[in-house]
């Protein structure tokens, strides 16, 4: 109880002095804010107006399309928010980080994921509920009063998965001190994951499925909340998936730990 007291005290000190740093430049706050909720509303309108001329894909409506994109922007938004592994291989491999998070006494994961920290992330979650919202309105959905709490752990699961893919990819870097990496791939291909699948051929399928299993954070989680039962299965699967991804992403983060030298001179 104590240690996790003492996490949680950590984490408020880099939330304040995130916020301290963010807002001593507002315009600039505002403007990443703004430009972020413009790039979503972008990739919204691309779906719009490829439905103007596909009404249906396979057997999906444009409506439940736009439901999907919108769930699968919550788990992302809150994956972005704790694991920003982004420049991870050029600022703690390249530039030597690493050796300073070594010599602090939590898990240097955590500490890794509290350098990075972006709170402002969270209007992402705000964006995905609103089209959701939207097209759960067009498609006229009901929902039980358990739906909220099926909800929230699907979308933790769905961080979980992005968590653990990314935590693995990362841990790449301690074999090899290479400015590129695979990350800017592995997002192109994490896209994929806000259709459904079954409008990819069966190797897609298979690897967004159990390789890269990003359809575990939009098409399957959110065919649960339109009813599509014949992905129930799959949904139900989600935070099984979320435990064995994240698991395997933190052995692979731990063994690279033990195999990383240092920055050299």
């Amino acid at each position: 109880m104590q240690n996790i007291k003492h996490i949680i005290g950590i984490f408020a000190d880099y939330l304040g002095q995130y916020f301290k740093t963010r807002l001593a430049y507002r315009a600039d706050f505002l403007g990443d804010l703004v430009s972020n909720l413009i790039s979503e509303l972008i990739n919204l309108v691309f779906i719009i107006v490829v439905f103007t001329h596909v009404p249906m894909m396979k057997e999906w409506t444009r409506d439940e399309i736009i439901f999907i994109y919108g769930f699968f922007l919550v788990p992302y938004a809150l994956f972005s928010m704790f694991f920003g592994f982004w420049d991870f291989n050029e600022r703690y491999i390249i530039r030597g980080e690493m050796d300073r998070i070594l010599t602090r006494p939590i898990h240097n994961l955590a500490q890794v994921c509290l350098e990075s920290i972006a709170p402002d992330r969270i209007f992402g979650v705000i964006t995905g509920l609103i089209i959701m919202g939207y097209a759960a309105i067009q498609l006229e959905l009901s929902f039980y009063w358990y739906d909220p709490l099926i909800f929230i752990g699907l979308v933790i699961s769905g961080a979980l998965i992005y968590g653990g893919v990314y935590t693995a990819i990362a841990a790449v870097s301690f074999f090899s001190d290479s400015r590129t990496g695979i990350a800017p791939m592995i997002y192109n291909i994490q896209q994929y994951g806000r259709y459904p699948v079954d409008v990819y051929n069966k190797v897609i399928r298979f690897v967004l499925t159990y390789v890269l299993p990003f359809a575990f954070v939009g098409v399957y989680p959110a065919a649960y909340f339109l009813r599509k039962e014949v992905w129930y299965t799959y949904a139900a699967l989600t935070p099984l998936m979320a435990v064995i991804f994240f698991g395997v992403g933190l052995l692979v983060w731990n063994w690279g730990v033990t195999k990383y030298r240092g920055a050299g001179s």
